[in-house]
């Protein structure tokens, strides 16, 4: 079988000083899942950016990390605490990225609370090396799709430099509508990594679909994790959606034209099958969701996984690699 190298999307550290920012946010702003990056061996982890994270990276058996800030990010932070913060963090990533170039890339860190400063940013990490930015589905109360950010999607756009969209927890007022009440212990899991994150961020990309973002920037490249963020199961019957929004192409064809997915370390063959039906081979990336995962994926797991699939050589080198490089080859720097 032919060589292939992986390279995992969804590769998270977090800095003191971004904890420090966290704690500091009036509660209803901070994430209901905060509280695992805070201690414990998950903080260690995120905070390493050396020896630990290679092997880690050995083990499982993957070659690169595009390293990126843990959730919530800067979204829910003041606009000059985050414009300050994201110079820093990218300053950060782009030294560790130097010190580690052929096992290191990273997603810049953006201030989407102030939309021209990230937009600004985002064009001086793509100069660094950087490929691309990280992305959450709202700035405290306001939806992605809100034209405030729009100067960040055509900044990314006329970089060619992909947005991950990753998972936030939902408003405290959602939270209370659908996930509380069976228990703290439940309620807390039911709305972040038991599904409400998935749905949270689905929602987040049907809406800059639904908005009109990918028609105004149709070189817009948005990369969603964990298969799709529930959105890819319902995919075919969303098209009702694309079709009371009016939009200039059928729903599906947005995903495949300007969405790439990846599994975010859910490595499950029935879903590998499913995305490959609905979108194809040239969509589909690697994710391990370091460090989050660490306990539930054993030795050599991720190059288990692909060589495990019903895969050609060559698709399973595109979805390990192969659509990422050339992704990243098309940035314009």
């Amino acid at each position: 079988m032919k060589p292939f190298k992986i390279i995992g999307l969804e590769e998270h550290f977090v800095t003191a000083a971004a904890l420090t920012a966290w704690n500091k946010l009036d509660p209803q702003w901070q994430d209901a899942a905060k509280g695992a990056t805070e201690e414990g061996e998950i903080k260690r982890l995120l905070t390493d950016l050396g020896k630990e994270r290679l092997a880690a990276m050995d083990k499982v058996g993957l070659d690169v990390q595009v390293l990126s800030l843990t959730a919530p990010g800067l979204h829910s932070l003041a606009s000059a605490e985050a414009v300050a913060l994201q110079k820093d963090t990218n300053d950060l990533l782009a030294d560790t990225v130097r010190a580690h170039p052929d096992r290191l890339q990273g997603f810049a860190t953006l201030a989407t609370p102030a939309p021209a400063a990230a937009a600004r940013e985002l064009e001086r990490a793509v100069a660094l090396g950087l490929n691309g930015g990280m992305v959450f589905g709202r700035v405290r109360e306001r939806n992605l799709d809100h034209l405030d950010f729009w100067p960040l999607f055509e900044a990314a756009a006329a970089l060619r430099a992909p947005l991950y969209l990753h998972p936030q927890s939902p408003l405290p007022a959602v939270r209370a509508a659908y996930y509380n009440g069976l228990g703290d212990a439940v309620d807390s899991v039911f709305a972040t990594f038991g599904i409400g994150w998935y749905y949270e961020t689905g929602v987040q990309l049907l809406r800059l679909i639904l908005s009109g973002v990918f028609d105004r920037f149709p070189d817009l490249q948005v990369i969603a994790g964990h298969w799709g963020e529930v959105v890819l199961f319902y995919l075919e019957e969303a098209e009702h959606l694309g079709q009371a929004a009016k939009l200039k192409r059928p729903l599906i064809d947005y995903v495949r034209r300007n969405v790439f997915i990846t599994p975010s370390g859910s490595f499950n063959q029935r879903y590998l099958r499913w995305a490959i039906e609905l979108v194809g081979v040239e969509r589909l990336l690697f994710a391990t969701d370091y460090p989050f995962l660490v306990a539930e994926q054993a030795s050599g797991s991720a190059r288990r996984f692909l060589l495990d699939a019903d895969l050609t050589d060559t698709e399973r080198e595109k979805i390990a690699s192969g659509n990422w490089e050339q992704l990243c080859a098309a940035i314009r720097r």
